[in-house]
């Protein structure tokens, strides 16, 4: 059976589905021998040779990690300051792996990495609305009309950021504590809500993706997801009424 090429090279592990399309359309893939540039060209995976500059796209062993990422580190698979990175917490042999969505170097909890492009586009991209669930300590006492407002939306540098479900967690004069669950995860979205309506954070942290809980995973370590965490995973993506009922909970 045929499959898009960008999804065969996700699928395959070669790269996110979104860099598999850069890579199409800058001429590096190649089927039977032939260059191809054009998003949705189709591919047979069982006659079909394909490579990327030249190089032959094999199969691999997908893999699904759960980290606890800590503050500092950063969701991205090299950088020019040499500064750590997320991929220095995991084994060596697992260096192909790639962050399914990123926190910034400052915010900690959840981070799922893998190799399979079709897993990482369902996690991340917002028309799956796989919700993701956070604790934000701020300074001062938060009320419930900030939750309000959370829920609300707010704008930021002409973007509408919104919260799909917000609640004040505790509370004293010092700092509170707030849960903030989010659909789409726009780039460090709840600290732009936050700076939004000047209010100060100490601390995020993810405490979930899906069904997906950071639980007791201690800062810094991982662990593979079970196949039946990465079917619900799957399944929820697909399924808008599950991600409903997930609102609720």
């Amino acid at each position: 059976m045929k499959m898009r090429l960008q999804k065969y090279l996700a699928a395959a592990g070669a790269a996110s589905r979104r860099a598999a399309e850069t890579l199409i359309l800058e001429g590096r893939v190649a089927v039977n021998g032939r260059s191809v540039r054009v998003l949705g060209s189709k591919v047979d995976p069982k006659t079909d040779a394909v490579t990327i500059d030249g190089e032959p796209v094999r199969p691999r062993r997908k893999l699904y990690v759960a980290l606890h990422k800590p503050r500092g580190y950063l969701c991205a698979r090299r950088d020019p300051q040499k500064r750590r990175l997320v991929l220095d917490l995991l084994p060596p042999e697992w260096n192909t792996l790639y962050p399914a969505g990123r926190l910034d170097r400052d915010t900690e909890g959840l981070l799922f990495l893998t190799n399979d492009g079709e897993f990482c586009h369902c996690v991340t991209h917002p028309s799956f609305g796989i919700l993701k669930r956070y604790i934000v300590t701020v300074s001062g006492r938060a009320s419930e009309a900030l939750a309000v407002r959370l829920i609300e939306g707010v704008r930021h540098r002409g973007e509408q950021l919104q919260a799909v479900a917000a609640q004040v967690v505790s509370a004293n004069n010092t700092r509170s504590r707030l849960e903030v669950v989010l659909c789409e995860g726009r780039n460090r979205e709840v600290r732009r809500m936050m700076k939004a309506l000047g209010v100060s954070v100490e601390r995020l942290q993810r405490i979930q993706i899906g069904p997906i809980k950071l639980g007791e995973l201690p800062s810094g370590k991982w662990r593979v997801l079970t196949p039946a965490e990465v079917q619900t995973l799957f399944r929820i993506a697909r399924r808008p009424s599950e991600k409903l009922a997930a609102k609720g909970r």
